[in-house]
């Protein structure tokens, strides 16, 4: 199966999964529903981080907890899988890969460099899809990561990380982030269609602890950003 169908395939079930939830959505003209409005998703502070990482799943742990939608979800996984900067960033490890000759069976020259950006762009796009939209949909995870914003910096830094192995379920309690780990796993199996050099075990296992590693160091980069821009961007930046 192509990249692009497995692109298809997500966003479809990510959107099917997210209308099967919705509280109004299988109402009939006859039926007596009364409209749920879904509470807003906090908006972060900004869109991106240092210009680079998307922050839009970002919101304030002193902000009293409200439950999103599945559709909140969907939407804030389809704003991180497709921001411009995502692309970016693929044709940069792209670049990196080529010189790595990783996955030697593309090849090399344009076309080698076209499959490694296709399925670099794939591991952030599936995996966003899957970690942040998908399976909290269906499993009724909060994907946001609460910023702590006070405290020792140490104690912030370790609250972060430690935030790839804990998270919120719907109904505000704590639980293990399965949501991370599941869908950064299942990201990492339907990857093994389009590496076919890298299918081992032990590059599944690389692959994983990669991706949950990089998004623990975003984590941290979404703590301490706004203590970052107040203090060197004071001029450019006003709250």
């Amino acid at each position: 199966m192509r990249l692009s169908h497995w692109v298809m395939l997500f966003v479809t079930l990510a959107v099917c999964c997210a209308r099967a939830q919705n509280p109004t959505g299988g109402a009939t003209p006859g039926d007596s529903v009364i409209p749920v409005q879904a509470p807003p998703v906090q908006a972060p502070e900004d869109k991106h981080i240092f210009g680079v990482l998307p922050n839009n799943r970002t919101t304030e742990n002193a902000i009293p907890f409200h439950a999103i939608t599945p559709w909140q979800k969907v939407t804030i996984a389809a704003k991180d899988s497709f921001d411009s900067v995502v692309f970016a960033d693929a044709a940069a490890f792209a670049g990196l890969y080529q010189i790595q000759n990783q996955n030697p069976s593309f090849g090399q020259g344009v076309k080698g460099y076209a499959k490694r950006f296709g399925t670099a762009y794939g591991d952030q796009m599936i995996g966003n899809l899957m970690t942040e939209g998908l399976i909290p949909a269906v499993f009724h995870q909060d994907p946001r990561y609460f910023r702590s914003g006070e405290g020792p910096k140490l104690g912030r830094a370790r609250y972060a990380l430690t935030q790839i192995v804990v998270a919120r379920m719907d109904s505000g309690r704590k639980a293990f982030n399965f949501s991370e780990w599941g869908g950064n796993a299942a990201a990492v199996a339907i990857s093994n269609a389009y590496y076919p050099d890298t299918r081992t075990v032990s590059d599944n296992v690389q692959r994983l602890l990669i991706a949950c590693g990089t998004d623990a160091f975003s984590n941290v980069l979404k703590e301490f950003w706004p203590d970052v821009k107040r203090k060197f961007f004071q001029k450019k930046y006003k709250r």
